[in-house]
């Protein structure tokens, strides 16, 4: 594989980006730096400006300021047809009077290769996609799964030195999709160059990125290794994504004073400005106010909402705290949980991480 060496100064190698498109009721800006090698995914909910983003990289949406270089060479103006840039889009879009085959060799011949040898590099590709009884078939004739490893194999049949993939997974049923999230790592981690994966789905983000890039309203407001973010989330839609409950306030000690709320004791011992976080599983449900407990952390909440997943009920409560919390559906039954029920929540200081804001 290709060294990773960190882009960022002229004639590095890999990705260095600020794309700015002002839209007038939207604007996005958003730095994006990434090694040959890196697999980097913009991550972010509907309308934050991830495609956007993409579609800048691939040259279809102009800059209206900052730059894009990929290995040094300045890209802005240049047409996306020039641009050594591979695009997987989340529809595929197959030429479907083509078979799988000549849809893989189009890429080639567009850069000069003759038929013979575009359809031999393209039979190579379908070949590592595992493709190879399937060339002759046309797009309608492929499932989901073998349609989206065609569009792959077509956009790495040009050799891109930037590979863009926007929601590649977004249109397959739960079994495929498993299954080709597995084949996809397995071509990313092979792929040499950068490769920019946009989704909004965190498992796709977390088993084929290095590095997640997460996008709110046109800016990044936190990036780094999945571990990381999963660990410290820094806004509610992180949270969210990761399955944690977060909270930010002033730590003064073992103690995070809230910006709205309670007080909630840690085991870590801070001062300024911090977050603090506890997974749903990690709180305890009461009928009555409990006695004797060891937990440091009580409120008084409502519930407001249920869901079962299973044998699990993800329940939703407002109150002294506002909390997610996960419980079984037995415990849920013997507490006889329902919108309306006043509990009692607690969470042991244990179980909570707290970490500067």
């Amino acid at each position: 594989m290709t060294p990773r060496t960190a882009p960022g100064t002229d004639g590095a190698p890999g990705l260095d980006a600020r794309l700015v498109v002002d839209r007038g009721t939207f604007r996005l800006d958003i730095a994006l730096t990434a090694a040959p090698g890196d697999v980097v995914a913009l991550l972010g909910p509907n309308g934050a400006g991830k495609t956007t983003a993409l579609r800048a990289l691939a040259g279809l949406v102009p800059l209206d300021d900052g730059h894009l270089r990929l290995d040094g060479t300045e890209l802005d103006g240049t047409p996306p047809e020039s641009r050594p840039v591979g695009v997987v889009f989340q529809d595929y879009l197959l030429f479907p009077h083509l078979s799988a085959l000549d849809n893989v060799a189009f890429g080639p011949r567009c850069q000069g290769r003759t038929k013979a040898e575009a359809r031999t590099e393209a039979a190579a590709w379908l070949d590592r996609m595992d493709l190879t009884a399937h060339a002759g078939a046309k797009p309608r004739r492929l499932s989901g799964g073998q349609a989206q490893r065609v569009a792959l194999a077509r956009a790495l049949a040009t050799r891109p030195r930037l590979l863009l993939l926007d929601e590649p997974l977004a249109a397959l049923d739960a079994r495929t999709r498993l299954d080709v999230r597995a084949q996809l790592r397995r071509h990313l981690a092979e792929f040499e160059a950068v490769a920019v994966l946009v989704t909004h789905d965190p498992l796709d983000a977390m088993v084929l990125a290095d590095r997640l890039v997460v996008v709110e309203d046109g800016r990044v407001v936190q990036e780094g290794a999945p571990g990381d973010i999963a660990r410290r989330p820094r806004t509610d839609y992180i949270a969210r994504l990761v399955g944690l409950n977060l909270y930010r306030g002033r730590a003064e000690g073992h103690t995070v004073h809230l910006d709205d709320g309670p007080a909630i004791t840690t085991t870590e011992e801070l001062n300024g400005p911090a977050f603090v976080a506890f997974p749903p599983s990690a709180v305890t449900l009461h009928g009555e106010r409990p006695t004797g407990t060891s937990a440091r952390n009580l409120w008084r909440c409502e519930v407001t909402g249920m869901e079962t997943h299973g044998d699990r009920v993800r329940a939703a409560l407002t109150g002294e705290l506002p909390l997610a919390v996960d419980l079984t559906t037995v415990a849920a039954a013997e507490l006889n949980l329902h919108p309306g029920a006043a509990v009692w929540a607690t969470v042991k200081a244990t179980q909570t991480h707290a970490y500067p804001a």
